[in-house]
């Protein structure tokens, strides 16, 4: 059966204005077409509102917080309220505090650098690398992928209760996966590590775009979340949450910004007095652009009514999953089954068709944008693949001709900004590939499968 796009009604709720929503790209079959964005997981495309307030700030850009003139003040402040927007849009406690860091990564390795002595670290196998590598100095447990939600919970109680000896425990965990997109209970989860005397971290890198985030509510004690994936460009990051395991920490970058006080002492060292402030941690020159960007999304998201776009997505979500159930041939990718909550973040394969060649015809004949890979998530990947979780890989394509097998995955994901056209488009094109083939032929080039641009349209 086909897959019928007269059959789908359009959204009641529009998507938000978004940057490239006019840009054309060519087909290697001829002519261009408007290009469909549908790998927001790794980046979305910035939000309009977010692009119009950064230009209108830029000609008052200036250094904060040291600076005595007109225009540093009034940066001094942007930042400042900045992250007070963030602490808001996340619902943070009285006493919690938010740093502004480069990614969800440098979030993590943040927290990482301010553990303190003899911390142990519980992780699953199922967390993106950012979650799952940043803990090289503590002693780390990876529990195993689990296969529901409940699963989920009984093994980490069990781990926490059983961990010797008894002293300072993390447990790290996504809100959303980056692969599957299904939704985790992060809240039983934080239930589970406090009754153990354990803090938690939420990587709310996939969920912060996708569904409001509150820490109070969740009772977490960290979110880490980047602002690349929450339609604000510019290379910013938030960590927020408990300050004191940040503040008893060493800085995590020594320089200007992070002291208040420096001296040389007697004996010709240098005595060093450093904040206790977000500003501890947050040394150098900051990126005040890409934290008002953050701060602007924030706004942006929670003025068009968070829930609104939530129910959205959702209709979105399911007629994705629903289209691709017509297709016998695509198997899509689950932890938890079909019936488990999850945002716009779907990873499928197809029989009979090596992934990164399928998704190299989905942008050179349709143009339409998704990722293929292991997505930096390779042990959960290759778990949901069946094959061999401890093998190699890398977070691109592998090195397989077109046509062979690959023990990789395709990834479609989408937002706030998606229009249904390209949900029509995206479906359509996967019916036409598996039923009809490829019009052009492919070759792998440097590690990436890529249209032979010397060869006729037809295979």
């Amino acid at each position: 059966m086909s897959v019928s796009t007269a059959a789908i009604e359009p959204s009641v709720c529009a998507p938000l204005p978004v940057l490239g929503q006019d840009v054309t790209v060519p087909l290697v079959t001829g002519g261009e077409v408007t290009y469909a964005a549908l790998d927001y997981a790794a980046s979305a495309p910035a939000l309009r509102r977010v692009w119009d307030d950064v230009a209108a700030y830029a000609p008052y850009y200036g250094s904060v917080h040291r600076g005595a003139g007109y225009l540093s003040q009034l940066s001094t402040d942007l930042f400042e309220n900045s992250r007070r927007t963030v602490a808001e849009f996340l619902g943070c406690r009285a006493d919690d505090q938010v740093v502004f860091t480069r990614s969800t990564t440098d979030s993590l390795n943040l927290l990482a650098a301010a553990l303190p002595a003899d911390c142990q670290v519980f992780v699953y196998e199922t967390e993106h690398h950012a979650s799952l590598l940043p803990w090289r100095d503590a002693q780390v447990t990876y529990l195993d992928a689990p296969r529901t939600p409940g699963q989920a919970v009984e093994a980490l109680d069990r781990a926490l209760a059983d961990r010797d000896p008894y002293g300072p425990a993390l447990v790290c965990v996504t809100g959303a996966s980056n692969v599957t997109g299904e939704l985790w209970p992060v809240r039983e989860l934080a239930a589970a590590a406090h009754a153990h005397g354990a803090r938690i971290v939420l990587d709310a890198a996939q969920l912060a775009p996708h569904h409001p985030v509150d820490i109070a509510e969740l009772d977490v004690d960290w979110v880490a979340f980047s602002g690349h994936k929450l339609y604000a460009p510019f290379g910013s990051g938030v960590l927020a949450g408990r300050a004191d395991w940040l503040q008893a920490a060493e800085p995590y970058l020594a320089g200007g910004g992070a002291s208040r006080k420096v001296a040389r002492r007697a004996d010709g060292g240098v005595e060093v007095d450093w904040h206790t402030t977000a500003a501890r941690h947050e040394a150098g020159s900051p990126n005040v652009i890409g934290v008002y960007s953050i701060a602007s999304a924030c706004k942006t998201l929670n003025e068009a009514g968070f829930d609104a776009l939530v129910a959205r997505e959702q209709e979105l979500v399911s007629r994705v999953r629903a289209g691709l159930a017509e297709v016998p041939e695509v198997q899509v990718l689950s932890l938890f089954g079909d019936d488990a909550p999850r945002v716009g973040v779907i990873s499928f394969v197809v029989r009979g068709w090596n992934s990164s060649h399928f998704a190299a015809a989905l942008s050179a004949e349709y143009g339409i944008g998704v990722r293929d890979g292991l997505f930096c998530a390779h042990p959960l990947v290759r778990t949901l693949l069946g094959s061999d979780p401890q093998g190699p890989g890398e977070c691109g394509a592998p090195e397989a001709e077109p046509g062979e097998l690959s023990l990789n995955a395709i990834r479609v994901s989408f937002g706030a900004g998606t229009p249904d056209e390209h949900i029509e488009r995206f479906l359509r094109a996967v019916t036409e590939l598996v039923r009809e083939g490829a019009q052009w032929k492919y070759r792998t080039e440097d590690g990436r499968c890529v249209p032979d641009r010397g060869t006729a349209a037809q295979v």
